[in-house]
């Protein structure tokens, strides 16, 4: 009877098993999470290289369409249309160069 008894009985063995068990399963965990894609940033790479391209394309577009309005309008050919396209590439690396000095998880700054 008294080997009925201890059979039901936890071993203290058991204990320390299940405590290994618990840290390996963390363990496990963790390291998922680790090794888990990040949807996330390759979004925000995505988006940030969208935005690069755009602001680019819009301050050089901008620049040249303004410059072309100022020379139609004031006959200045083609000095406006230089100096504005020129103006419109600046913007566009400064709109560059501040995007990427912010972290992609920061909101966008107000002005």
């Amino acid at each position: 009877m008294s080997d009925d008894k201890s059979a039901r009985e936890p071993i203290a063995e058991d204990a320390r098993i299940d405590a290994l068990e618990e840290r390996l399963r963390a363990a496990r965990e963790r390291e998922e999470e680790r090794n888990r894609p990040q949807v996330k940033g390759v979004d925000a790479n995505y988006r940030s290289g969208n935005r690069a391209l755009a602001d680019l394309i819009g301050g050089i577009f901008g620049g040249f369409v303004i410059g072309w309005v100022i020379d139609r309008f004031a006959g200045t050919a083609p000095w406006g249309l230089l100096v504005m396209l020129f103006l419109g590439i600046i913007v566009a690396f400064r709109n560059i160069i501040r995007a990427a000095n912010t972290r992609p998880d920061d909101p966008p700054a107000d002005q």
